[in-house]
């Protein structure tokens, strides 16, 4: 073990130390009551990137399944409000923190060809006209 700090969440080839995971309470959005205006039960969670030690084509990965959830910066902002308690919507920002780690270790699945593409159409309709006008020149030529 290095000097990473604590352990906060860990799977296979990744680990990531409590340090790089910054978590805070704030108010849930949404319309008013049941003391939504009132209690900050929603978490958000900012996990640093570029302090972990993710492998760079994991890091890559995960990038891109973050989409707009990440800044800049190279933070990983996520919102949890799905519960009306701050532990569970503690607990359900690390869970989904925890399984986009888990899917950036899988290599991407290889596309299956289901159909032909745009451009292989365009190609061919091409290959057919230029085909089409080669023997279109074949017929017997007159002399009138």
């Amino acid at each position: 073990m290095s000097d990473e700090g604590p352990i906060l969440l860990s799977g296979i080839g990744w680990r990531i130390p409590a340090r790089l995971i910054e978590m805070r309470a704030i108010r849930a959005s949404g319309p008013g009551g049941q003391n939504v205006n009132k209690v900050s039960t929603a978490v958000e969670l900012r996990f640093d990137l570029s302090g972990a030690s993710l492998h760079p084509n994991h890091a890559a990965r995960f990038v891109k399944l973050a989409g707009d959830r990440m800044t800049l910066e190279g933070t990983l902002v996520l919102k949890a409000e799905r519960f009306r308690s701050q532990e569970r919507n503690r607990e359900d920002a690390l869970e989904r923190l925890k399984v986009m780690l888990d899917q950036s270790q899988k290599p991407p699945r290889t596309r299956i060809a289901t159909k032909p593409t745009k451009a292989s159409k365009e190609r061919r309709l091409t290959a057919k006209t230029g085909r089409s006008a080669i023997k279109a020149g074949r017929g017997k030529v007159s002399f009138d």
